[in-house]
């Protein structure tokens, strides 16, 4: 017969209430041509961030969006770029690690817009050459001034 007590079982939080939760990190990996150094960069930059996320223990590693020999003046041809701001929408990755700028993009537009459209999913970017975090980037302009350098060399 009941008594009408009822036994409570308390069940303890697996992260403590100051434990932070590790950052699931992704890297972009570019290069615009198929030449035999260009491929040794891109693998030079595959395995850089691969190891470099993973020996990281705040990190998560999710995950190297890499498109080989295709020019980054349009967003519509790179299709692993495409994926990336996918799953960053998707809430799958909270920063992601370029080489550089002109890495991203080399279209200013195409640049700021998807910055802007990261940062409204939680998402920073990490330009590693340009030293430029958009977490604590407090104007645009550097990035600006620097995708439009990009973008006048695709030019040229």
């Amino acid at each position: 017969m009941n008594n009408g007590t009822r036994e409570v079982k308390v069940i303890k939080p697996t992260l403590g209430a100051n434990a932070e939760r590790k950052l699931r990190v992704a890297a972009y990996c570019r290069v615009s041509t198929d030449s035999s150094d260009q491929i040794n960069s891109f693998i030079a930059q595959m395995r850089y961030y691969s190891d470099y996320i993973r020996n990281h223990e705040s990190m998560v590693f999710v995950d190297i969006y890499a498109d080989e020999g295709i020019t980054g003046t349009c967003m519509n041809k790179r299709d692993e770029f495409k994926r990336l701001i996918k799953d960053c929408t998707l809430g799958r990755i909270d920063r992601v690690y370029v080489k550089s700028v002109s890495r991203f993009a080399r279209n200013s537009l195409e640049c700021l817009e998807t910055i802007r459209k990261l940062k409204e999913c939680g998402v920073s970017v990490v330009f590693e050459n340009d030293n430029v975090d958009t977490k604590t980037m407090n104007s645009e302009l550097i990035l600006y001034v620097k995708s439009a350098f990009a973008q006048s060399e695709a030019l040229a």
